[in-house]
């Protein structure tokens, strides 16, 4: 589906299709361009600034693209037992980015979830879809050189 074809989706001057839409437009593009939200606001006649409240609120919803590594730090109390805390510190200095952030080149971002459910291999990470558990600092730097260096 390309941009326009999600407008003409939706009906205009309905304010009930703002979240159904943004999930769209996410799905599209990954992420929730500014230009595609102010497109949201005049589309279905509601204020830019209602868009971003929506947008803002909801954390399934992101205002920047992630990046083509996706590592997410579990933090459950396993995890953190197991020195998680250490673990994100690491990431985060290697990557030059906090939890939350998305590196300039888009190569890595970093989240923080409650819970990855493989608490008997903590501390764990899942970087996009892989699971690495067990880790300590020196094997996290070592695995972030192998993402750096598989680019």
């Amino acid at each position: 589906m390309n941009n326009q074809s999600i407008f003409e989706a939706y009906p205009r001057n309905d304010a009930s299709l703002l979240i159904p839409l943004l999930q769209n437009i996410q799905t599209e593009f990954g992420y929730l361009p500014e230009d595609q939200l102010e497109k949201v606001a005049e589309h279905i006649g509601i204020p830019l600034s209602r868009v971003y409240g929506v947008a803002t609120f909801y954390n399934q919803f992101r205002l920047k693209p992630l990046g083509k590594y996706v590592i997410r730090v579990c933090r459950g109390t396993a995890c953190h037992v197991k020195g998680s805390l250490d673990i994100l510190r690491i990431l985060e200095s290697e990557l030059g980015i906090k939890a939350g952030d998305t590196t300039k080149d888009l190569m890595f971002s970093i989240e923080t979830v409650a819970c990855i459910g493989a608490c008997s291999i903590a501390p764990v990470i899942v970087i996009n879809d892989e699971y690495f558990g067990g880790l300590t600092p020196k094997s996290i730097q070592k695995l972030i050189k192998k993402f750096k260096d598989k680019g």
